[in-house]
Parts: C-alpha cells; sequence; structure tokens
C-alpha cells in the first residue's frame, strides 16, 4: 500500500510537471535547448530523429494487411508493395516538407552514384498526403508519404526536411534483388544459459547463377535481430567457401557472434482510454495530457521463461473509439515503474521501437532509494506498445540484466547480402531472407 500511494503521489507530481512543460510552444523550447533546433543538424546515415516536434515514426512495407504497419521496411527491386512513411508533428500546423532519397553503401556511407542512376524523378518530393489531428488534447499533424520507386537495389536513406532545409528526420531503407539464394536454419544452443541464453544462425548463400568475383572477400552479411540496426552484427567473410557448388557457408562458433534470445517483450495497450488495457494500472483523464499509469515491473532476470504474445518490440497505434488513430489517436503521458531493490551499476533506460531501438535521455529512468523502484515517463501516442529495459554501463547496453535470456524466446532474424560487382560505384543488396526462430 505505501508501494502504490507512493507511486501515485510522486508520478501525479511528475506528470503536472512534464504537462506544463509539453505546454510551452515549440519555438521557445527550441530556443531553451540546443536539442530542440534543426538549423545546424548534420545529416546522419541512420534512423534519427532532429527535431522534438517529430513523434511517432513508422516506415513499412503497404502489404494491405491489417497488421501491416509491423513490416519492416524492406521490399524486393521490383516494389509490388510500396514502402510507405507515417509520422507526426505536434504543436505545429501544416507545413510543406520535403522528402529525398540517398543511396547507400553496406556500411551505410553515401555511394558514388549519381541521382538519376538510382531514380527516376528530380530528387526533392513534397509530402502531400497531410492532416490535422481531431479531437486530440494535444494538437498534431499527420503525415503520410508513398516512397518513389528506384532503380537500383540496395541501402536507401528517406531524409525529411522542411522547405527551408531543416532536418526533420531520417529513415534506413532496403531494397534486394534476388540475384542469390540465402538459406538460412537453427543451429545448436551455444553458451551457458540464464543472462547468456543465445540462439545461433547459421545461413549458406548459394550464387549459382550469378557472378561473383572473389566471393571470400567481397561479399558482405549483415544479421539483424527484429529488424533493429542497433546491434546488427556485421560479417566480413564466409566461414568456408565451397567453389564447387558455389556456396558460402556463415557458421559461428563463439558464443560472442551470436544475439542473446533474450525474453519476451513486455507489453501495454493504450488504444482505449476508457477501460485498462493490458499492462495498464489506472488512468487519469482529468489530466492534460491524459496520464497513464502502467502496473510496476519487475526485474525478469532470474525468472522461468514465459511463452508471452508479443509483437518483437514494435508498436500499433489505434484508438478504439474513434477510429484508426492515425488522426484521432492522443498522446498520453505514460508512467512507468520498476521494481529495484538496489540500484544498477549504470543508467537505466526504456527501450523498444518507442524510442527508435537508442538510449534517450527523454527514456532514461530515476531511482528511488527509500521505495527501491525506478520511475519515468513518456508521451506516447495511444497504441500497443512493446518495450524492454536497458542497462547502460561502461558504453554497453545490456538487456539481459532486467530481462535475461533464454534459447526459447519467439525472435525474427534477417539476412542481408550485399555485394559490388566489378567497375561499379555501389554496394547492392543481392540477396535477403527472414528466418523465424521459434516460431509459434
Amino acid at each position: 500500500m505505501k508501494l502504490i500511494k507512493y507511486k501515485l503521489k510522486y508520478l501525479v507530481a511528475l506528470s503536472l510537471s512534464c504537462s506544463l512543460t509539453a505546454c510551452v510552444p515549440l519555438e521557445e523550447q527550441a530556443q531553451s535547448s540546443s536539442t530542440g533546433t534543426t538549423a545546424q543538424a548534420a545529416l546522419r546515415y541512420e534512423d534519427y530523429v532532429y527535431h522534438e516536434s517529430i513523434k511517432s515514426v513508422q516506415v513499412y512495407l503497404a502489404t494491405g494487411d491489417i497488421e501491416q504497419v509491423l513490416n519492416p521496411p524492406v521490399t524486393s527491386i521490383s516494389q509490388e508493395f510500396p514502402l510507405v512513411l507515417e509520422f507526426d508533428r505536434i504543436k505545429a500546423g501544416p507545413q510543406r516538407l520535403l522528402a529525398k532519397l540517398v543511396h547507400c553503401n553496406a556500411n551505410w556511407t553515401p555511394s558514388n552514384l549519381n541521382e538519376t542512376q538510382y531514380l527516376n524523378d528530380f530528387n526533392e518530393f513534397f509530402i502531400t498526403d497531410v492532416q490535422n489531428s481531431v479531437n486530440t488534447r494535444i494538437p498534431y499533424v499527420h503525415y503520410r508519404f508513398r516512397v518513389p520507386r528506384v532503380k537500383l537495389s540496395g541501402n536507401y536513406l528517406l531524409v525529411v526536411q522542411e522547405e527551408g532545409g531543416n532536418l526533420l528526420l531520417t529513415r534506413r531503407l532496403l531494397v534486394f534483388q534476388n540475384s542469390v539464394v540465402v538459406t538460412a536454419k537453427l543451429g545448436a544452443p551455444l553458451g551457458p544459459g540464464g543472462r547468456e541464453a543465445r540462439q545461433p544462425v547459421e545461413f549458406n548463400v548459394f550464387y549459382k547463377d550469378y557472378p561473383i568475383v572473389n566471393p571470400a572477400m567481397e561479399v558482405k552479411a549483415v544479421l539483424r535481430q527484429n529488424y533493429r540496426w542497433d546491434n546488427a552484427k556485421t560479417i566480413a567473410r564466409p566461414t568456408f567457401v565451397q567453389d564447387a557448388q558455389r556456396r558460402l557457408e556463415y557458421v559461428f562458433f563463439e558464443p560472442k557472434d551470436l544475439f542473446k534470445g533474450l525474453s519476451e517483450f513486455r507489453a501495454f495497450d493504450t488504444r482505449s482510454l476508457n477501460f485498462n488495457g493490458i499492462g495498464v494500472q489506472n488512468i487519469n483523464l482529468q489530466a492534460n495530457p491524459i496520464t497513464v499509469f502502467l502496473e510496476p515491473d519487475k526485474n525478469r532476470q532470474s525468472i522461468v521463461y514465459s511463452q508471452d504474445p508479443d509483437i518483437n518490440g514494435m508498436r500499433i497505434f489505434g484508438n478504439k473509439q474513434y477510429g484508426s488513430g492515425e488522426v484521432n489517436g492522443d498522446y498520453t503521458l505514460v508512467n512507468f515503474v520498476l521494481a529495484a531493490p538496489a540500484e544498477a551499476p549504470g543508467a537505466v533506460y526504456i527501450t523498444g521501437e518507442l524510442t527508435n531501438w537508442q538510449e534517450k535521455e527523454e527514456a532514461r529512468l530515476q531511482y528511488n532509494a527509500e521505495e527501491g523502484m525506478y520511475m519515468g515517463q513518456m508521451l506516447l501516442k495511444q497504441g500497443y506498445y512493446n518495450y524492454y529495459y536497458t542497462l547502460k554501463s561502461g558504453g554497453q547496453a545490456d538487456e539481459s540484466y532486467f530481462e535475461g535470456s533464454h534459447f526459447a524466446t519467439e525472435n525474427i532474424y534477417d539476412i542481408l547480402i550485399y555485394y559490388r560487382p566489378p567497375g561499379s560505384r555501389a554496394d547492392l543488396l543481392i540477396g535477403y531472407e527472414e528466418l523465424f526462430f521459434n516460431r509459434r
């Protein structure tokens, strides 16, 4: 009872403070914070938001399915289905925004290609699908942009900026060609278990009908877990080259070369504010913004594996009362509580797609030694969210400190195969494959 009373008292005060901050005009916030202005921002070749007004960024393959927003921004060179970008800009009126594409090499540096070599159109696209929010306490403008078709496979950086040139956001996109065949399978469990339980993935690349010169040195592979870039593994060369079979074999023998299985993601659901959804303990409809209190979380490091359904760290926006949520979903202050009898040896963050898999200051939790808990809050659009708690210590992020790690955890892995043909000026993405580890 003492814990609950303290939590509510602390979080109401914190909510009031943050709600007052949220009401400050963006122009004033920009003047008071060096991170709020984009006039001198340098272009970063990664998923990044350059202005605090930009929220709820999603890029996905628009297949028309009900859960298409869970698709990664990956498409084949045929581009049968388009890639779509959606985002909000809070406390700002509609503005003319521009988008452009930059072709990049496998290591996400700009390639030496001219824009005419990978685009059919002039590389300046106005975002014209613009809508104002409807009946929300925090007003925002919703933008939707269909990414134009490209000529070549490879890595692409989608850049969105104001007409005056100020950067707003960048997102990584992938366009692949099926020039090689990639096959993947699960390997035998490695590691002692506990926080170090890892999931081995082995794969082969068959290049029977594609001419590759010096495959041992020229082919680059990237392995990702749940479509994340923050901890993606770049593999410089194959383990074995089978020339007779025209096959590259990738096998890993060291635990450090494999991803930890971790646990199924934690979840909460704010798509309805009339009742407490999954993971929600209380909702204060009188506050402005509306304030949501999540159920207190526990350290799962030593807890037995639980097969809970999740969406692998992603999120789905929605409003069950008033529509899809694109322009009807409101922004709420979501309060997180993590029980911890002792302070962890480093900074603790909320991570997931809700933070773009980055250790953002707004997602950092504060520890209260008297009550033995970490607390924090984030301004988030109504939706269904997955998240982890991450410990950042010595420059290293460790999700297993609070989440544990299990071989049985369901995860998605995808494999990216790059090659630069002789005489060309850019790396092409010549193969792509997904592997669903422990899929239910």
